[in-house]
Order: C-alpha cells, then sequence, then structure tokens
C-alpha cells in the first residue's frame, strides 16, 4: 500500500471548487483521496491532478 501525503480525519479544500467547501478525508491510498465535502458529498480525489489545500486553522 502506498503512503499519501493525507491522512483519515484531515480537513481540505478543493483550490478549484471553493462552493464544495471543507472535506474530511476519509480514505488516502497514494494519490487516490476520498474526502467528503461539506456540499459535494463524498469525491474521489487523484491527487496527481488535483492539489487539495490542507487546513490546519479551523
Amino acid at each position: 500500500m502506498q503512503r499519501s501525503e493525507f491522512e483519515p480525519g484531515q480537513y481540505v479544500r478543493h483550490p478549484q471548487k471553493p462552493e464544495w467547501g471543507l472535506g474530511q478525508v476519509q480514505t488516502a491510498i497514494g494519490e487516490r483521496v476520498t474526502v467528503m465535502f461539506e456540499h459535494a458529498g463524498k469525491v474521489l480525489i487523484n491527487t496527481s491532478v488535483v492539489a487539495l489545500e490542507p487546513v490546519w486553522d479551523l
């Protein structure tokens, strides 16, 4: 199993989809990260295509 730069429970934002709101990482395996967004639901993101932005200040 490949390590990911993201971890389950971590909060992120999609840089091209701010209307999706805050997202929480559900699973992260290599470049495949499943995120539950406030306004878009569960979305599978390929981090080699989309540079998710970590959110540290909640």
